[in-house]
């Protein structure tokens, strides 16, 4: 296991295999969306099974397969089974919009996959086409229904949006009366490619919590698990569970595990920083590979103490969280 110079170990590789999604999510992105990366930038799927290898001989055991979205890239389950063979690693996951995923899901669950994020804001159908600007609310709810049934744990990630979907937070806690999923309210991020929605962010993850228990006044916090970033809440009775992530205040921080392979190949230690390294110039390149675990091993030696530290050694924030990578 290795350790970045805050001594948080190091386990944990969110991978972008692609930029490119199939929603235009008003929160990730313009209406037009975004410029793409040309096919020759983004990284082949041997490069980043090359790069998984390296990373998990130092310590990385689990891999969440983000995008965009995963599924609009050619390959995706190939190169899923390919990557359940590596040395070392113990968890594959996988964060999803889930317009094209239902079909996979058999796959998924026969490859190992341990848990699968759905993002879905709202349980409106109109809601749902003005948030994403589509209207594929009953392919993600098919997903859902999919997931369930091939007995994955599923998450569902809905980002808190003021004006937007507030009227969605209760019926979605809802879905745990009788679901055995974990509902996850997010803090909404300046990642949508235009820079922050609001000069200040209303609906924290306190307020949150406040308005949940409003409607739910028996919602119990649980013990949270080593390196979590959401805070977990139970309502008696009911079989699933309520996560609030802080993702814009950042309260996580000084537990993180992760790090951020974005499609073109740049290391982010932090969400929040600029990018550290271009992977895809030391690859191209030819560095061996111990010569790639050394410049890993660099850039963990630098890692900011938290988002804040990292945001402060940029400019502002208006790339798309597609870019990023989920």
């Amino acid at each position: 296991m290795i350790y970045d110079n805050h001594n948080r170990p190091i386990t944990y590789l969110r991978l972008a295999v692609t930029d490119r999604c199939n929603l235009r999510c008003f929160y990730c992105m313009p209406e037009e969306g975004i410029r793409y990366l040309p096919k020759q930038q983004v990284l082949t799927y041997e490069e980043m099974e090359r790069l998984v290898r390296v990373l998990a001989r130092l310590g990385v055991s689990k891999v969440r397969i983000t995008g965009g979205e995963p599924f609009v890239r050619v390959g995706l389950m190939p190169f899923l089974h390919r990557l359940s063979e590596t040395p070392g690693l113990t968890d594959i996951s996988l964060t999803t919009n889930g317009v094209l995923t239902a079909p996979h899901v058999s796959d998924l669950a026969k490859l190992g996959v341990k848990s699968v994020n759905l993002s879905i804001d709202t349980l409106d159908r109109e809601r749902f086409h003005k948030i994403t600007r589509r209207d594929e609310l009953p392919a993600v709810l098919n997903t859902l229904d999919a997931l369930l049934s091939a007995g994955i744990t599923t998450k569902l990630n809905a980002v808190v949006m003021d004006g937007q979907n507030i009227d969605d937070l209760v019926p979605l806690t809802e879905l745990t009366r009788h679901l055995p999923v974990d509902v996850r309210f997010i803090e909404e991020m300046p990642f949508n490619g235009e820079g922050s929605h609001y000069p200040v962010l209303y609906w924290t993850h306190t307020r949150i919590v406040d308005h949940l228990r409003a409607h739910f006044p028996e919602l119990t916090k649980l013990p949270d698990s080593p390196f979590s970033t959401s805070a977990g809440y139970q309502i008696p009775g009911h079989q699933g569970t309520v996560g609030i992530i802080a993702a814009f205040s950042r309260t996580f921080c000084g537990t993180c595990n992760r790090i951020r392979l974005t499609a073109q190949g740049t290391l982010k230690t932090c969400l929040y920083d600029d990018g550290v390294l271009d992977v895809r110039e030391l690859l191209r390149r030819g560095d061996t590979d111990e010569q790639l675990t050394a410049a890993f091993l660099r850039a963990f030696a630098h890692r900011p103490a938290t988002g804040f530290d990292a945001e402060q050694n940029r400019t502002t924030v208006t790339e798309s969280m597609a870019t990023i990578g989920g």
